[in-house]
């Protein structure tokens, strides 16, 4: 079900009978109609395996399913709102990044390190993210949280994209990532506290980008 965006900071969705979708608790503003809330103990379309993967990596980000007849409207603490549609392609995305997401998704649990290395591995300690990546996919809507509003960037076969793992908010398509030093780089473009890291991503997809080095 798609997303109506109503502001930079709020979106509605439509629910109707037979329909279902996952929102972060805590995320509901106000609803029309008929709609239930209740918690979501199974991990989404995951499974009890996703649920429990997301718990040892520390991603356990609680979860409401929401079904019935009207509309829904969500936001969370002032965040910015980016809506991803997908169609049929898998989104990777940190769990607490998710507002709300159609209930059509699959949802499992990557571990960085499968596409990153030893590197892959680091950013989580880095960055102070997971090791374990939230990954949604099939033929649904996303809406995503980040700080400042977000950019979607391109990545292409022979141009990578490199970003500051903390404006990293997620990425989709054939796409390999990299923790990778460059001395001096956040000093001299970079904002953070002087940490000289970037995460390079190369392949073909795009990549998600929040306008802060700010966490959720």
């Amino acid at each position: 079900m798609p997303f109506r965006e109503i502001n930079s900071k709020m979106v509605e969705a439509t629910l109707a009978p037979g329909q279902k979708l996952f929102s972060q608790r805590g995320a509901m503003l106000a609803y029309r109609g008929e709609v239930s809330f209740t918690p979501n103990i199974q991990g989404g379309q995951g499974g009890v395996a996703s649920m429990i993967g997301r718990r040892v990596a520390g991603e356990a980000t609680p979860l409401m399913t929401v079904e019935g007849s009207g509309t829904v409207m969500f936001g969370h603490g002032g965040h910015h709102i980016q809506v991803i549609n997908l169609s049929g392609d898998t989104l990777y995305v940190e769990a607490d990044r998710l507002l709300a997401f159609d209930g059509t998704l699959q949802q499992g649990t990557m571990f960085m390190g499968s596409q990153g290395g030893v590197m892959g591995m680091v950013r989580g300690q880095v960055t102070g993210q997971g090791l374990f990546t939230t990954t949604l996919k099939g033929h649904g809507a996303v809406a995503l949280m980040a700080h400042g509003g977000v950019i979607e960037l391109p990545i292409t076969p022979g141009r990578d994209v490199h970003v500051d793992p903390q404006a990293y908010v997620a990425h989709h398509g054939d796409v390999r990532n990299k923790l990778s030093t460059a001395v001096g780089w956040r000093d001299m473009v970079g904002r953070g506290s002087g940490e000289a890291f970037q995460l390079e991503l190369s392949g073909s997809g795009a990549v998600y980008v929040q306008a802060s080095e700010e966490k959720l």
